[in-house]
């Protein structure tokens, strides 16, 4: 484990000197502070021409209006921004060298994947956690519904999960960092889109969207099917990535 942690550590602390890890996190904030300014108003449109219909009023709620589409923003900017903080975490070690001395020391393979996927996921969280910063404000004028909140940013963190899977693995498969920067948006987006060929929620189109899993997630809605795709696809990836960076001993 202390080897892992030092994997992560070097790596997070790269990833916030280099302009990539900056440049995406500060594109995320200043994004999505954007979107939502842009949904506060149009919410505030909206209850204002709701005024003489307390019914519709009613059922026109922080959670379903703003929080949610707010929380899709932020996970769109996930998939298209993520990648750019994956793309070298393996690529650049294959391309100077450095996997070759850091697999002839005593760190092993899974160690090395494990350590570069928690710098990753620690990246994510600072993500997630400048990105609440703005529902939770919305505390001090009217009240929010912290449950959905927390089940809407489990949703994202899972896909954050999934992004630096998606990411790690594209990277291990070649030492050129734009290569696998395109080879994980291809691999995302294809994920994202899948589920329009079928919008019936029984078909495998759906089954293995990654935006359909996420839709009830985003709303507060907590299933077990959504948790357990996120988890495996998660899972798969980064035990595709060890596999794939064991061959490099024998390479």
């Amino acid at each position: 484990m202390s080897r892992v942690l030092a994997v992560a550590a070097r790596d997070l602390r790269v990833q916030l000197r280099t302009p990539a890890g900056w440049l995406a996190l500060a594109a995320i904030q200043a994004l999505a502070g954007l979107f939502w300014l842009m949904l506060v108003d149009g919410y505030v449109e909206r209850r204002a021409d709701l005024v003489f219909d307390p019914y519709a009023a009613a059922r026109t709620t922080l959670a379903d209006h703003l929080v949610a589409p707010y929380l899709g923003n932020v996970a769109v900017l996930l998939l298209v921004l993520g990648p750019a903080v994956t793309m070298g975490a393996l690529a650049e070690e294959r391309r100077t060298g450095r996997s070759e001395l850091l697999l002839t020391s005593p760190l092993r393979p899974a160690e090395l994947v494990a350590g570069k996927a928690l710098a990753s996921l620690g990246w994510v969280a600072l993500v997630l956690a400048g990105t609440a910063v703005l529902p939770l404000a919305l505390g001090a004028w009217a009240p929010v519904d912290l449950g959905a909140l927390a089940g809407g940013y489990l949703g994202l963190g899972l896909l954050g999960a999934v992004v630096v899977g998606v990411g790690l693995l594209c990277s291990a498969v070649t030492d050129r960092q734009v290569v696998a920067l395109l080879l994980a948006y291809v691999v995302l987006m294809a994920l994202w889109v899948v589920g329009w060929l079928d919008r019936d929620p029984t078909s495998l189109p759906s089954q293995l969207s990654l935006s359909a899993h996420l839709r009830d997630l985003l709303r507060g809605a907590v299933r077990r099917s959504d948790l357990s795709y996120l988890l495996l696809l998660t899972g798969w990836t980064l035990f595709a990535t060890w596999q794939r960076v064991r061959t490099w001993r024998h390479a």
